[in-house]
């Protein structure tokens, strides 16, 4: 079983709104976009990871009503960085003993298509690679998905390095999947990258 995880912790207002709360060029909040993209993907057990706009957070996917409802836990210090909601989102996935994978995704790449989330979890399956990750070319994108063997790694992972100390160690049993959705690509970090998003959309 493969659990999706939405770190969406953030509290960066620099946009005027929170990232998960930014609306797509449907006028989706990013976190209810990246939900139904899971669920469309047939990741049907989600768990986001909230910082201090949870109850908007939660408002705005319940609004959203998506086909698969995600758990909802909250990060209480997302200032430590993007790893600590990981972690919080692993203890909630490590507790049941039938998840062998998580997909990890910052909140801010909401543009993924479910066809590359299937794909990834499909390559897993077959391989069981220890990480398994979408590839535009010779870039790298999201979600990423992290065998249950590295479960502890994670854990243990630097807080100043993140996820990448993990990636980094594995580097030659990596599987990257070779997709053509630029989507998994689309780092919404700044304004401009917003203003870019949906200049394009458009």
């Amino acid at each position: 079983m493969t659990i999706g995880i939405i770190l969406a912790a953030g509290c960066s207002t620099r946009m005027g709104s929170p990232k998960a709360l930014l609306p797509d060029p449907d006028g989706r909040p990013f976190v209810a976009r990246l939900t139904r993209t899971f669920g469309a993907a047939g990741v049907t057990d989600i768990v986001i990871v909230t910082g201090i706009q949870h109850d908007a957070i939660v408002a705005a996917v319940a609004t959203d009503r998506p086909t698969a409802y995600p758990s909802f836990f909250n990060n209480p210090k997302p200032e430590r960085g993007q790893l600590s909601s990981l972690w919080i989102g692993l203890d909630a996935a490590a507790a049941r003993p039938e998840v062998e994978a998580i997909l990890v995704t910052p909140v801010d790449i909401p543009m993924v298509h479910a066809s590359t989330i299937r794909q990834i979890v499909k390559v897993w399956q077959s391989q069981r690679a220890p990480v398994v990750r979408p590839a535009v070319g010779v870039r790298h994108g999201h979600p990423v998905l992290f065998d249950r063997t590295l479960f502890d790694e994670l854990r243990r992972a630097p807080l100043d390095q993140g996820a990448r100390a993990v990636v980094h160690a594995h580097a030659d049993r990596i599987v990257n999947v070779p997709v053509e959705d630029e989507g998994c690509l689309v780092d919404v970090d700044t304004p401009a990258d917003y203003d870019a998003l949906v200049r394009d959309a458009n």
